[in-house]
C-alpha cells in the first residue's frame, strides 16, 4: 500500500524564543496605542459626557478583532502573527479594563442616562410582578443612574400601565435622585388573564435641560 503522509515541513513552530519576543512587542504597541489616543481623544473632547463612551470603547474593539484578523493572516510567520496576539492582550488590558472604568464613572457622574430601579419592598429589584384580579400589591421605586452631587434638583414621577384594568398609581410624585418611593399596582377584578406592562417615568432639569429617567416592568394578572 502506497501513500504519502503530509509534509510538515510548511507548519510554523511557535517557539517561545520566537512567539514571546513578538506577544510582548505587540502588547507594548497596542498599549501605547490606547494611552495615546486616550490622551488626544481626552483633550479632543470638551463636552463632560458626549463623546466618551465611544473614546472608551474605541480601542478594545479596534485592537481586539484587529489583532486576531492580523494573527491570522501572518499565522505562517510566528515573530510576525505574535504581535497581533499581542494586540489582542492589548485589547483586553489596558484597552477594555481602562474602558469599563471610564464607562464606571460616565454613570457615576449622569452621562450615561437615568432609570428607575422596580423593586419589592426591602427585596432585590424586579422584571415582573404577579398580581391576582381585585388585588393590590406594594412596590418600591428607585432613581439611578444619577448622583444627588450630579443631579440634586427635584425629580416629577408619572406612571402608566397598557391596560385601564390595571392601575399603577404613585403615593409620591416629587422625588430625590437616590430617594426611594411607593408604587401601588391594582387589579380590578375581572381583569382577563395575561402580562402586561407598567411604566414609571421621571422628568427633572439640569443647567436649564431637561433629563429624564425611566423603568418598566411585567404585571402577570392571574384568576
Amino acid at each position: 500500500m502506497s501513500g504519502s503522509s503530509p509534509s510538515v515541513d510548511n507548519v510554523p513552530a511557535f517557539e517561545t524564543k520566537h512567539f514571546l519576543p513578538g506577544l510582548l512587542a505587540g502588547w507594548a504597541v497596542g498599549a501605547a496605542l490606547v494611552l495615546l489616543v486616550r490622551l488626544l481623544g481626552g483633550a479632543a473632547l470638551t463636552d463632560p459626557c458626549r463623546g466618551h463612551t465611544l473614546l472608551a470603547l474605541l480601542m478594545p474593539l479596534l485592537l481586539g478583532p484587529g489583532g486576531l484578523a492580523f494573527a491570522a493572516i501572518n499565522w505562517r510567520r510566528p515573530r510576525v502573527s505574535a504581535l497581533g496576539l499581542g494586540f489582542m492582550v492589548a485589547s483586553l488590558f489596558p484597552a477594555l479594563y481602562l474602558g469599563v472604568q471610564d464607562i464606571g464613572k460616565l454613570r457615576h457622574n449622569g452621562c450615561a442616562g437615568g432609570y428607575v430601579v422596580i423593586a419589592e419592598p426591602g427585596g432585590k429589584s424586579i422584571s415582573t410582578l404577579t398580581v391576582g384580579g381585585g388585588e393590590t400589591k406594594e412596590l418600591t421605586g428607585r432613581l439611578g443612574g444619577y448622583t444627588p452631587q450630579s443631579h440634586p434638583g427635584t425629580f416629577t414621577l408619572s406612571a402608566q400601565s397598557t391596560t385601564p384594568d390595571v392601575t399603577v398609581t404613585l403615593p409620591k410624585t416629587r422625588v430625590l435622585v437616590g430617594e426611594e418611593f411607593p408604587i401601588r399596582v391594582t387589579a380590578k377584578k375581572g381583569t382577563p388573564i395575561n402580562t402586561y406592562t407598567g411604566g414609571i417615568n421621571a422628568a427633572g432639569q439640569k443647567n436649564g435641560k431637561e433629563v429624564t429617567a425611566s423603568g418598566t416592568f411585567g404585571i402577570k394578572v392571574n384568576p
